[in-house]
């Protein structure tokens, strides 16, 4: 009888342990720079227009497999930058490669990961029903846009530098409008391919960040078929990155030299990235 008390006490005390760190967890993580707090300036740019543009893609498999992990937009990477440009009272307009329902990583709404723009997201039929209908990126034209905002997450691997239609409007705007570009993570993979007046790389010398590496190897992404850093390497850019002992919570923005590019590192990201852009679009 003892032996049976003393072994329902210690499975109650496990539990319990179990319970207070499950709680705590979210605290945890921003402790160690996951979703770091923002002390933004409030802004109001009314008549502006901000495009946030996804990935389509929602599998992460492997080449030749249509099989895999469901993927996606990283649901921060486009929550947090639309309500920073919504607030400051921009119209804000959703698109995606292909158009229609954008995936958004699931692993994202995970409660000790969810951003409080995700929660808010949870409850906006507004912006649910954007995303459920996101423009085509081929009937958009970027030029109509003071901000095209590329948002990361895994899917964007595998569509967004394979895009020709992206690059080429990417080039097009630049040159024909004073449009801001701006993203986060993986969406910094929507500048590789775009080429100058010359024929080079557009982002050829211009300060710029991303994912890194080590932050791929470190979650154990190894096999999609884009990386940021090195395709940023491969255009030319100047990349930059803060680094932890895990990359996951370091974070770094990076405006470049024309402010025409303001680029994130990762999901850290987002608040400091969508607040420098209104900065600059205000400063204009």
């Amino acid at each position: 009888m003892r032996n049976k008390r003393r072994l329902k006490y210690i499975l109650g005390s496990l539990v319990a342990v179990v319970l207070i760190v499950a709680l705590a967890l979210p605290s945890i993580l921003k402790s160690f720079g996951f979703h770091p707090d923002f002390a933004g300036e409030v802004f109001d740019l009314s008549g502006k227009k901000a495009l946030i543009v996804t990935t389509s893609h929602g599998t992460l498999n492997k080449p030749g497999e249509t099989e895999g992990d469901a993927t996606g937009v990283f649901g921060s990477e486009m929550t947090v930058p639309y309500y920073e440009f919504l607030d400051a009272n921009m119209q804000v307009d959703v698109a995606s490669i292909k158009g229609g329902k954008i995936p958004i990583d699931p692993s994202s709404f995970l409660y000790f990961i969810k951003e409080d723009a995700d929660k808010r997201y949870l409850k906006d039929d507004i912006f649910q029903a954007k995303v459920q209908h996101s423009i085509p990126l081929e009937t958009v034209d970027f030029k109509q846009y003071d901000v095209v905002f590329f948002a990361g997450g895994w899917g964007a691997a595998y569509d967004m530098a394979q895009s020709e239609t992206l690059a080429i409007k990417v080039t097009e705007a630049y040159y024909n409008s004073d449009v801001i570009y701006g993203s986060v993570c993986h969406g910094a993979l929507a500048f590789t391919e775009a080429k100058d007046s010359t024929g080079n790389y557009l982002i050829e010398g211009r300060s710029m960040t991303g994912v890194t590496q080590k932050q791929l190897d470190q979650l154990g992404i190894a096999f999609t078929p884009k990386h940021p850093e090195a395709e940023l390497k491969k255009a030319g850019a100047n990349f930059q990155a803060n680094h932890k002992s895990m990359d996951f919570f370091a974070t770094l923005t990076v405006i470049d030299e024309e402010q025409r590019f303001i680029t994130g590192q990762n999901q850290n990201s987002g608040h400091e990235t969508s607040q420098l852009i209104l900065k600059v679009l205000s400063e204009n």
